[in-house]
């Protein structure tokens, strides 16, 4: 018998998260090879004076549940992506969606960067290996990842990068640089 066939298969899971707005549903969709489940709904009246739409006035929609996605890496290996919900009313669901995960990825806003604090608290509190990746959107001021990194007030181990969550290569660096990253985290705890 063939030594694949053989052989269990494998799955990993990533979790995607950030503030509201930042990324998460559109980085999945862009590296998924599967039409990827959304649960998005239109934003409603119950957001008003809950939601902060600066910098995302346009936004008219916002994940409730979680995106889901696959990504096969060849026969037996396959990654299952986890878009978290962004706003604080949801965030009941993270410890249910981030059981078992490798690690995760926390999408930033520089117009927006303190909304992604409470991605960085999550997985910094748990152990988790994750990586920043810094959205660049049309329009905003560049930061450097070095200046990223000190207003998060990140340890020099965590991964920074720059990325365009809708373009798959981009979003394909993001996803090597966090297993690559938790690979090494885990290895080195062991």
């Amino acid at each position: 018998m063939d030594s694949v066939l053989s052989e269990d298969p494998v799955a990993l899971k990533i979790l995607v998260a950030g503030g509201f707005g930042v990324g998460k549903t559109t980085l999945v969709g862009s590296i998924s090879e599967i039409k990827p489940l959304r649960t998005e709904e239109v934003l409603s009246d119950r957001g008003i004076g809950v939601d902060d739409l600066d910098g995302v006035e346009a936004k008219t929609t916002t994940t409730v549940a979680m995106d889901f996605g696959r990504i096969t890496i060849r026969d037996g290996l396959v990654v299952y992506l986890f878009g978290t919900p962004g706003q604080e009313r949801f965030w009941f669901m993270w410890d249910e969606l981030s059981h078992g995960a490798l690690g995760a990825v926390v999408i930033a806003d520089t117009r927006r960067l303190t909304d992604c604090f409470p991605s960085v608290d999550y997985f910094e509190q748990r152990g988790t290996p994750f990586v920043v990746a810094v959205n660049c959107f049309d329009g905003a001021a560049q930061h450097s990842v070095d200046d990223v990194r000190i207003a998060l007030d990140l340890e020099d181990d965590v991964p920074v990068m720059l990325c365009d969550v809708r373009r798959r290569t981009s979003a394909k660096e993001v996803m090597i640089t966090l297993v690559e990253h938790s690979l090494r985290t885990l290895a080195s705890a062991n």
